[in-house]
């Protein structure tokens, strides 16, 4: 069973944070969905994506194509995850279930702290995941570094 983590974006902007977590995930062996609610958001995301350093690449596809399940990373407005992941991220407030944090190794839910109605679909989604009895902890960078600020379950 899973656990929820909650990004509160106060310093980087979401592309940066995204980057590091994914470089992250790909590094533990996860494969990884990227759910979001706008389909051109996502592809602003996937522009940003590819334009890391050499060094620093990130093999990663737009859902839709025709090798979708072979994407180590996938990103997508849709809730189904071809590519198998261990790992989900939400962006923008798109939907998680419980059941979903529960059957993959980690979700992860990144917000920006500067927008009222994401902090407040972020506060719904960590009352709905831990009412459900999900494990769920709280990450913020306000002092200029990742700090877990709470933990539930």
């Amino acid at each position: 069973m899973g656990a929820a983590f909650f990004y509160h974006l106060t310093r980087s902007p979401l592309e940066r944070a995204l980057q590091m977590l994914l470089e992250r995930s790909l590094a533990n062996g996860w494969r990884v969905v990227v759910r979001g609610n706008d389909p051109a958001r996502m592809d602003w995301l996937d522009q940003k994506l590819w334009l890391g350093t050499e060094d620093q690449f990130l093999p990663h596809g737009l859902s839709g194509g025709a090798h979708d399940a072979l994407q180590p990373v996938l990103l997508t407005c849709a809730a189904e995850a071809p590519n198998d992941p261990a790992c989900l991220m939400a962006v923008d407030g798109a939907d998680v279930s419980p059941q979903e944090v529960q059957s993959l190794d980690r979700v992860c839910i990144l917000f920006d702290g500067q927008d009222d109605s994401a902090v407040s679909v972020a506060r719904g989604q960590w009352k709905t995941l831990t009412d459900a009895g999900c494990a769920a902890q709280y990450w913020s960078e306000e002092s200029g570094r990742w700090e877990k600020k709470a933990e539930k379950g």
